[in-house]
């Protein structure tokens, strides 16, 4: 049963936030294993398709980019409604992990690059994110908002204290964007008692290029957008990029406390639902 809100066309249940709207996108939690599949089918054409990752033989069968992990996390959708309200027209993702998911596996995605350990000594709740997409007609300002403003409501609702994951810059070349990771490294690090570091056997040194030559304005604009949005939360980098050759992609460890995060992003939508539930 879902509540009518001072949201307009969003709907809330018991057990999420609804759907949040702007114009014909929508976006909200799977709740079925068909919208899964069709997150798991956009993930195949964007990351292997599209950007060149290498699938694994049982991956490429299908045309599904799937892991044990999926069937634990939440799945957050960007669905467009011109198209349909269900899985045939999810054109955006974002993977969501709580912690009581991970130890369900028995850790974290991204303990398989990173040492977490200052991560999992924070006292509050945690959110891991990754595997986010959009289809390629869909790379505007509007599905990266309703991305953010879904992450948004699910960090409020559930009372989410921090966030972390791998993002990533396109390519295995690390001194293809070494100024990219050098500013990131001297203008964003984690402080120490946040910062995940890069397993010793995949560990690569961002600190590539002599700062003092960096222009960080163009090593900030040269940033893939996700990371600039994290950038924007107030977010930090850990300690050491790491190459995924199978995603063809340099990685970075990106927290983000979640009461640094700017108003336009959280705290107007908190005020909003906080509104909508009571």
């Amino acid at each position: 049963m879902t509540a009518q809100t001072p949201l307009g066309a969003v709907a809330l249940p018991q057990d999420g936030f609804g759907e949040l709207r702007a114009g014909n996108l929508g976006v909200r939690i799977a709740t079925t294993a068909s919208e899964i599949d069709a997150v798991q089918a956009l993930r195949f054409r964007v990351f292997y398709e599209e950007m060149g990752a290498t699938p694994e033989p049982a991956m490429a069968a299908v045309g599904r980019d799937h892991d044990a992990f999926d069937a634990v996390a939440d799945h957050l959708l960007v669905v467009d409604h011109a198209i349909g309200p269900g899985p045939e027209g999810v054109v955006g993702t974002y993977r969501l992990i709580q912690q009581e998911a991970a130890e369900r596996i028995g850790h974290f995605y991204s303990a398989g690059e990173y040492d977490i350990a200052p991560l999992m000594r924070f006292p509050g709740r945690m959110l891991e994110l990754g595997r986010s997409c959009v289809d390629a007609g869909y790379r505007s300002r509007a599905a990266m908002q309703l991305l953010w403003r879904g992450i948004a409501a699910y960090v409020f609702l559930h009372r989410i204290d921090l966030m972390f994951g791998c993002a990533s810059l396109p390519g295995t070349d690390p001194d293809a964007v070494a100024a990219e990771l050098t500013y990131l490294y001297h203008n964003h690090l984690a402080p120490p008692a946040l910062r995940p570091r890069a397993l010793d056997s995949r560990y690569v040194e961002m600190r590539r290029l002599d700062p003092r030559r960096l222009d960080p304005r163009r090593a900030l604009a040269a940033l893939p957008p996700l990371i600039k949005g994290y950038l924007r939360l107030g977010g930090f980098v850990g300690d050491g990029a790491v190459i995924d050759r199978q995603f063809n992609t340099t990685d970075v460890a990106v927290v983000v406390k979640t009461d640094l995060v700017t108003d336009k992003y959280y705290r107007h939508y908190e005020r909003r639902l906080r509104d909508a539930l009571e």
